[in-house]
């Protein structure tokens, strides 16, 4: 399996402050999944440059983002995901926003979205390494079923 993890976040993309919700995406998948091939990336609240980033990843079998997915003027994380995919999962997101909400009454904020590229499955996370350990116990237990799914494997 190959995960792409993709930090949105205008600090982290210019230095300014330590990424520290991508490496605990990475962390989390691959304690998991130990023979996962994971790469990052950190990109500024850019649609341009997020849609970059999606393109580059597109040969993934996952991309997880994290950051960009709350109410703040420069949150286009989900938009630009969603014209970025050709198909919608509204099931992993709202799982996972129910999910966060048991933890946080913030999570009625987090506008994530999930959604297939080809077979690249294209997930968002909020900015916080709370929420992404949280999204990750949520997903990661179905992650192998669902590449099988989208390679049409079958169930």
């Amino acid at each position: 399996m190959t995960v792409a993890v993709i930090t949105v976040s205008d600090r982290a993309s210019a230095g300014q402050y330590e990424d520290r919700s991508g490496p605990a995406v990475e962390q989390e998948v691959l304690s998991r999944y130990p023979s996962a091939q994971v790469r990052r990336l950190v990109v500024p609240d850019e649609p341009t440059r997020i849609t970059a980033a999606l393109e580059q990843s597109s040969d993934a079998d996952f991309i997880l983002t994290t950051g960009g997915t709350g109410v703040s003027p420069r949150d286009v994380t989900p938009e630009t995901t969603r014209a970025f995919c050709d198909r919608e999962l509204p099931g992993v997101a709202e799982t996972l926003r129910a999910e966060s909400l048991k933890e946080t009454a913030n999570a009625m904020l987090s506008r994530g979205y999930a959604g297939l590229r080809g077979t690249c499955i294209v997930v968002n996370f909020p900015g916080s390494v709370a929420a992404v350990r949280l999204c990750m116990k949520v997903i990661g237990p179905i992650m192998e079923h669902a590449v099988a799914m989208t390679r049409g494997q079958g169930h």
